[in-house]
């Protein structure tokens, strides 16, 4: 009925020249800059008149990127239509994403008095609005007839799960596991998201994804290794210059295949780089891993376009002690 360099033309001509060459994150960005500069200057003065400690606020970044990554990955899912083939894993990753994130969410929160902290939200109004929520959740997979069912059981299960946990998840590492399987997603199948154009991803788009990669990689090697200087310094340099021949070529291939396996692979070879350099060396900057991990959830923000979240990372970056040592301390990575 239509031809199709007709319709491909069509949705040409609904963007400029500008967002063809450049992703719509990148000036939505750029346009915010100020507002993040605001945010980076006094965003610690006002989390502070909301109860954020230097004690606490570690936690609750952590606890609210989750929240923002689970309603994102429930309400900005596109239509299952856009995707390239018909059997797909995407929901299946998507219930993954939602299970870990509701277990971590509800690990943390099971404790809180809600009686005290919003006492209006009993009886009736507590039920709606957990039906809300289960109706929402349900209406983010409607491509088959099991998709709500899927998506509303990975939120019981979590929640389950979350509950009858005998610890709380590792703030961090909960945090790091959900927004890396997310940015996964994400490049499983960019259009779902509408993370790229006419399904072509530019050279912004790559390089955001391979920094999340490498600096998400490095902040779980700093959280599990431990510094003792146990490689000597001949050895230490020849398998540097490896894992950094093979980082490249990792680098290489991913954007010439935009392969997931690459990008996992990525992530591989940066952490035992990282992992490497941590294990030679007799300590590392105590702020390093508080600076890339608020690194991290600063890129991750501005590719999912969730100011919230890149505005947590930038008041994380502002307590980072000696935070220009730890910006100088990110070469001896790599």
């Amino acid at each position: 009925m239509f031809d199709d360099a007709i319709i491909v033309q069509s949705a040409v001509s609904a963007f400029n020249n500008a967002a063809l060459y450049a992703p719509a994150f990148l000036w939505w960005t750029v346009l915010s800059v100020p507002l993040f500069a605001m945010v980076y200057m006094y965003g610690t003065d006002f989390l502070g008149r909301l109860g954020w400690t230097r004690q606490n606020a570690g936690l609750r970044t952590c606890v609210t990127t989750v929240v923002m990554t689970l309603c994102w990955i429930v309400l900005f899912g596109g239509n299952y239509a856009v995707l390239r083939d018909n059997a797909t894993v995407l929901p299946f990753m998507i219930a993954a994403i939602v299970f870990v994130a509701s277990m971590f969410i509800t690990s943390h929160v099971r404790g809180t008095d809600w009686a005290k902290v919003a006492p209006y939200l009993r009886g009736r109004r507590a039920w709606a609005i957990a039906v809300l929520v289960i109706l929402v959740v349900g209406l983010s997979d409607t491509h088959a007839w099991w998709g709500p069912l899927l998506q509303i059981g990975a939120v019981a299960l979590g929640v389950l799960f979350g509950r009858s946990a005998r610890a709380e998840m590792r703030p961090i590492a909960g945090t790091l596991l959900v927004v890396g399987a997310t940015t996964t997603a994400i490049l499983m199948q960019p259009e779902f998201f509408r993370f790229v154009q006419l399904g072509a991803l530019t050279a912004f788009h790559l390089l955001f994804l391979v920094l999340i990669a490498a600096t998400l990689a490095a902040v779980v090697a700093l959280q599990n290794i431990n510094s003792r200087g146990a490689i000597h310094a001949s050895a230490y340099i020849k398998l540097k210059w490896m894992f950094r021949f093979v980082a490249a070529l990792c680098v290489v291939l991913f954007v010439m295949t935009e392969s997931v396996p690459v990008f996992l692979g990525l992530m591989v070879v940066s952490f035992m780089s990282s992992a490497l350099t941590i294990w030679h060396r007799d300590s590392v900057h105590a702020g390093l891993a508080e600076f890339l991990f608020a690194t991290v959830l600063v890129l991750f923000g501005v590719i999912t376009v969730m100011p919230v979240v890149t505005a947590l990372g930038l008041v994380a970056m502002r307590r980072v002690p000696d935070l220009r040592g730890a910006m100088r301390a990110v070469r001896g990575l790599l």
